[in-house]
């Protein structure tokens, strides 16, 4: 996809961070369109159909992670990615705004050619995964990423969503190994700061919903799925 048809809505109630990241980004050859509190945001991301939504977290009117959530709930806007704008020490917003349907999150304050580098790293990852096939089918599991929704047995599961996009990357490539590191940036992104232990958590917690068997650890490297 040429840069001059990606559409990214910049989110930020301070008029500066509108300016410069916005200028650093068109002169870049994106399409970038602007709002500068939650609400406009929503209304903006229903008319445009934005690639990526870059939301600030604390605005007025509604904050970032109210808008995130209202955004997510949009079918048509499924395929969008969004990162937030979070100031340096803001755990609480971090964590709040993955629980709200965020992809990945970018702390202030940063530099605008900082920034670009990382929207072309989300870019990437968007065009990876509109190439990935919509339904996985193995054995007694489904998986339905459109739908979000995992069959397993003959029953839906639910998952949280990290262990669904775990779940995901490795069923769809059943035999491959996954490296840590690609893990890592496929499913938390390369802007979370996130421990090798966390992997293993997720893997743990899906081998006690799938099934042991079907998950193999390749010491050293990383994981895959045994079909």
């Amino acid at each position: 996809m040429d840069k001059k048809d990606i559409k990214i809505l910049l989110v930020d109630d301070e008029p500066d961070i509108l300016e410069i990241v916005g200028y650093n980004l068109s002169n870049e050859g994106y399409q970038v369109i602007t709002a500068e509190n939650g609400l406009e945001a929503v209304k903006k991301a229903k008319k445009e159909h934005p690639h990526l939504i870059i939301l600030d977290v604390m605005m007025p009117e509604m904050d970032g992670i109210e808008a995130c959530e209202m955004i997510r709930k949009n079918p048509d806007l499924k395929d969008t990615l969004i990162t937030f704008l979070t100031a340096r020490g803001e755990d609480y917003s971090q964590l709040a705004g993955f629980d709200a349907g965020a992809d990945d999150y970018i702390t202030k304050p940063i530099k605008p050619k900082v920034l670009v580098s990382k929207v072309k790293a989300l870019l990437r990852r968007y065009n990876n995964e509109t190439d990935v096939v919509d339904t996985v089918k193995i054995g007694n599991l489904i998986i339905n990423r459109e739908a979000y929704k995992i069959i397993f047995d003959g029953s839906e599961m639910i998952l949280p969503r990290k262990e669904f996009e775990l779940l995901s990357l490795l069923a769809s490539k059943p035999g491959k190994v996954f490296k840590r590191d690609e893990i890592l940036d496929k499913v938390w992104g390369n802007e979370v700061i996130v421990g090798g232990r966390t992997i293993d958590v997720h893997i743990r917690k899906l081998r006690e919903k799938i099934g042991d068997d079907s998950f193999k650890t390749i010491k050293g490297v990383g994981y895959k799925f045994v079909d």
